[in-house]
């Protein structure tokens, strides 16, 4: 597949898929179309022996274009079945996959309906995808932290296998029985940074490596909209929710883990899946340890007859002594100045925008952002590290 497919899913399908009369597939009646994507469909079928429901996309073997989606399609499904040890509950089953002169199908469980219940050929059924779900906005903390944590495992058992996905986004993640999986395969490739620039251009990354890096900032946008309940493309803006992530402990981890897999240099993101799902679980471990001891704590002065001044003594003794910080500015790659000494890593590089800093000293410290496209800096003053885990910052439209 060339470099010019820089966009997933809008080229036209063949005639045999233009017109309303259905494919025919082996052991499938196929009653309607219920979705759209690349250069095939899906549709709803029934099981001719046994009545079940399933999801049957249908590719044409014979495309009016210079591309050979059903060749890609076979080839991708074929890495997918000789790389995976075992199906994984987070990854869409794949039952069949099958042959007729005029396409290539494969057969998938059928998602829910958008109400939550279970799939069914109602005439008002429409399969439940996390975009239908982010159209009410963003989803509860739990329910952010569960789907994240779902994602992340169907894409990790991916990148364990050697493959990357290469279009992770809100369409292609379905639940089926309340469970996300991760679904569209059709552009599954072994790892490799000189794999084709293919997939959905906003979920791309900006160095255009697609690599299983690439599916971690895709992933990272995917779980931004979660939080946010905004489009991939306002990231990194906090959205209406910015109180309730700053002091919600379940979307302060995801939003910290959302900004290192988001960083624009790709050496500073997750290597791949499964090192994003093990800082995602080891976060919410150390945000649940200081959870308890805040708590117990707390019922310790409260059953204590210390007066205020001891209970003010008792705040400065919990402090953390270290934490972490997201720095984001618009526009990005702005340095980050503390104290009027610039944040470097630990090659010595500095650190830009947007970002994550692990292992800061817990102090108040003067914050101050500059841009080499900028001519003031941003001084925000003094900030306390320990209390505000998100700074960001905003110049003007004036240089």
């Amino acid at each position: 597949m060339g470099d010019t497919e820089t966009v997933s899913q809008h080229a036209a399908n063949s005639s045999s898929a233009d017109d309303n009369s259905p494919p025919t597939v082996s052991d499938y009646d196929l009653t309607r179309v219920i979705g759209e994507g690349g250069f095939g469909q899906v549709w709803l079928a029934t099981n001719r022996a046994t009545g079940h429901l399933r999801a049957v996309k249908v590719i044409p073997l014979h495309h009016s274009g210079a591309k050979d989606p059903a060749g890609r399609e076979i080839t991708s499904i074929t890495r997918l079945e000789a790389n995976l040890r075992r199906q994984h509950a987070n990854l869409l089953n794949i039952h069949h996959v099958g042959m007729t002169d005029e396409c290539v199908f494969y057969v998938m469980d059928l998602a829910d309906d958008v109400s939550g219940s279970p799939g069914s050929s109602r005439p008002g059924y429409r399969p439940a995808t996390l975009q239908s779900r982010l159209e009410a906005g963003p989803l509860p903390p739990d329910e952010c932290r569960r789907s994240a944590r779902q994602l992340l495992a169907g894409l990790a058992s991916l990148h364990q296998a050697g493959m990357v996905h290469r279009d992770v986004k809100p369409a292609n993640c379905l639940f089926v029985d309340g469970r996300l999986k991760l679904a569209d395969f059709g552009l599954v490739a072994e790892a490799d940074p000189h794999v084709s620039r293919v997939g959905t251009l906003k979920y791309m990354p900006p160095d255009g490596r697609m690599d299983a890096r690439a599916d971690v900032y895709a992933a990272g946008l995917v779980i931004y909209e979660m939080i946010t309940g905004l489009p991939a493309e306002c990231f990194p803006r906090p959205g209406d929710g910015a109180e309730e992530a700053v002091d919600n402990a379940i979307l302060g981890v995801l939003n910290r883990v959302v900004l290192r897999a988001c960083e624009p240099d790709p050496q500073r993101r997750f290597r791949d899946a499964r090192e994003m799902l093990a800082e995602l679980e080891r976060s919410e471990s150390r945000a649940t340890d200081r959870r308890a001891k805040s708590r117990r704590w707390i019922l310790g002065s409260a059953a204590s007859v210390v007066v205020a001044s001891l209970a003010a003594l008792g705040f400065w003794i919990s402090r953390p002594s270290r934490v972490y910080v997201n720095f984001v500015t618009d526009p990005f790659e702005a340095t980050i100045y503390l104290d009027d000494v610039l944040l470097v890593d630990e090659r010595g590089e500095p650190y830009t925008t947007p970002c994550t800093v692990d292992d800061l000293p817990a102090i108040i410290c003067r914050v101050v952002f500059k841009h080499d496209d900028r001519q003031k800096d941003l001084d925000l003053g003094p900030r306390d590290l320990a209390e505000q885990t998100r700074i960001e910052a905003r110049w003007d439209s004036q240089p």
